[in-house]
């Protein structure tokens, strides 16, 4: 009689999660297999998504050099403007102050208002401390508003010297209305965004209103700019009575004042499309950097 020797082990004792090596290793292969289409998609939509951000970073600072220059053009044009066509500048309650009233309120209410209302989208500032840039900005906001209030105590001088009336034209509706609207907004959003006293949730809230308020008033002020030229050109150049060629004839006078008008158009548009581009906006901190923020950080703007 034969003797049974210890039963070899069959494959179908195998329990289940012990694989032959080669079984095994042909798994591994076709995981890894299987794997690689799916790592090679996530690098291609990294890589896009990569070229995307950058391709929108460099048309913002094109737009925000295109901004740069067209403040500087209207700048330029408004003081050659009125040094060399209005015969300068002066305090005395003649023509000569009245110049001052077009080149401060192009200089702050257009041009300095719209440089510090895009400071705050510049990318290089997003992995940076907050407050320094805000503080910039609102220093920025409150240097145009000084200048615009400066710019109309010389025109209402200048009407009180005259024995003119003050504001009875639409030009001086709207200029008026930006200012007091850009007055009551520094106000606002220094209380509301610099103070530490203001809750997260009011500034959260108040974030999308001063943004809207803010073109607003840009808007304005470039139609109180715009009908101010129109009206300027309208009252000097008349022809022969003050040895002027008539706005109609387009004299050079008459050609840098419209020239000038363009320049303002361009230059508020240019700032419009930084200020409404959703991918230019500043992003929200993380919930962890909300966290440890220091004190005038814990805000969501």
């Amino acid at each position: 009689m034969l003797q049974g020797g210890p039963s070899t082990p069959s494959c179908t004792s195998t329990p289940p999660d012990c694989f032959p090596l080669s079984l095994r290793h042909t798994a591994e292969c076709r995981s890894e297999t299987s794997a690689e289409p799916a790592n090679r998609k996530v690098r291609a939509n990294n890589t896009l998504t990569d070229l995307s951000r950058m391709r929108s970073t460099v048309n913002f600072y094109l737009c925000y050099l295109l901004c740069l220059c067209l403040g500087l053009a209207c700048v330029v044009c408004v003081c050659v403007w009125n040094s060399q066509w209005r015969g300068g500048f002066a305090w005395d309650g003649s023509a000569l102050q009245f110049n001052w009233h077009p080149v401060l309120m192009v200089t702050g209410l257009v041009v300095v208002y719209g440089i510090g209302a895009v400071v705050y989208r510049i990318p290089l500032t997003w992995g940076q401390n907050k407050l320094p840039w805000k503080i910039l900005h609102a220093a920025l906001m409150l240097i145009a508003l000084l200048l615009s209030i400066v710019g109309l105590c010389a025109v209402f001088d200048f009407h009180n010297a005259k024995h003119m009336a003050n504001l009875y034209s639409i030009h001086s509706w709207i200029g008026i209305t930006a200012t007091a609207l850009f007055a009551l907004q520094w106000v606002v959003g220094v209380a509301g965004f610099l103070l530490p006293c203001s809750p997260v949730s009011l500034r959260k809230l108040m974030k999308p209103v001063h943004v809207w308020i803010g073109g607003s008033i840009m808007v304005l002020s470039i139609a109180a700019c715009i009908s101010g030229i129109n009206e300027k050109l309208i009252f000097t150049l008349k022809g022969n009575t003050n040895e002027t060629q008539p706005y109609s004839s387009l004299p050079p006078e008459a050609l840098l004042g419209n020239s000038l008008g363009v320049l303002i158009v361009a230059f508020g548009l240019v700032v419009l499309k930084i200020l409404s581009n959703y991918t230019w906006q500043r992003p929200d901190p993380r919930p962890e950097d909300v966290a440890y923020a220091p004190l005038f950080q814990e805000e969501n703007e």
